[in-house]
């Protein structure tokens, strides 16, 4: 057998919501009905993801999920945050629709990820192919926001991430790598939105910016203090 291809057919609401939020991410749709059942297909070159529609589905509730394996991950997940900021003025990080920043998988075998949530409550998970260096070495700190990012970007449990992080950032930020504190104070401040805490989220992003960097760690840094300001830029002003 050669040349086989498989399709994820996964449930909606409403197909209305699903196609624009996929165009906004660069697929195009490639065929859509409205009866007798609602269904639509979507594809961004060789991805192709198709939906039916139940009127009385509920997103919360829903089990639909794949995996997405790609070469280049931090390039599909820029082209997707570069999409959302130009349809909705910013990178949906809370509710549903959402999207994860790509971060170490620990429990899927060191694997790099990110996943997308879409509105009928599916979860598409991103995947890259090559496998990052390993980095639990550089501390407690660091092997707890691992734990974290398994519990609220593989699980989707942001309540229990955010309780597995704030005892670890409880210590004395001597005890830490200022950069893996800034990656765990902005992670927490990704969780305090997705748990409806705008005023938590923008403390612990004041927190972020304040912690004193040299210019290797703030280049190495740069992807998530865009994020960080990504994050508040949709909040009302303090």
């Amino acid at each position: 057998m050669a040349n086989e291809t498989t399709i994820p057919l996964l449930p909606c609401r409403s197909v209305d919501d699903v196609a624009p939020f996929y165009q906004a991410l660069g697929f195009e749709v490639t065929y859509r009905q409205e009866r007798p059942n609602p269904y639509v297909t979507l594809r961004r070159e060789d991805l192709h993801l198709h939906f039916f529609g139940v009127p009385q589905f509920d997103p919360a509730d829903s089990y639909g999920s794949c995996l997405v394996l790609v070469d280049d991950l931090v390039d599909i997940h820029s082209a997707f945050a570069d999409g959302m900021r130009a349809t909705y003025g910013k990178v949906l990080v809370s509710g549903v629709p959402r999207m994860t920043r790509p971060r170490p998988r620990r429990n899927q075998e060191g694997h790099f990820g990110f996943s997308i949530v879409d509105p009928g409550g599916n979860w598409i998970r991103f995947v890259g192919r090559a496998t990052p260096p390993e980095t639990d070495d550089r501390g407690g700190l660091a092997r707890t926001l691992h734990n974290a990012v398994v519990q609220g970007d593989s699980r989707g449990n942001p309540a229990q991430a955010a309780r597995i992080l704030d005892g670890a950032l409880g210590r004395p930020e001597a005890d830490d790598d200022p950069a893996v504190r800034v990656e765990a104070l902005v992670y927490r401040a990704e969780l305090a939105l997705q748990l409806d805490e705008p005023e938590s989220a923008r403390e612990l992003v004041r927190q972020a910016r304040s912690i004193p960097l040299d210019d290797g760690a703030r280049d190495a840094l740069a992807d998530t203090l865009r994020h960080a300001e990504d994050l508040i830029a949709g909040l009302p002003p303090a």
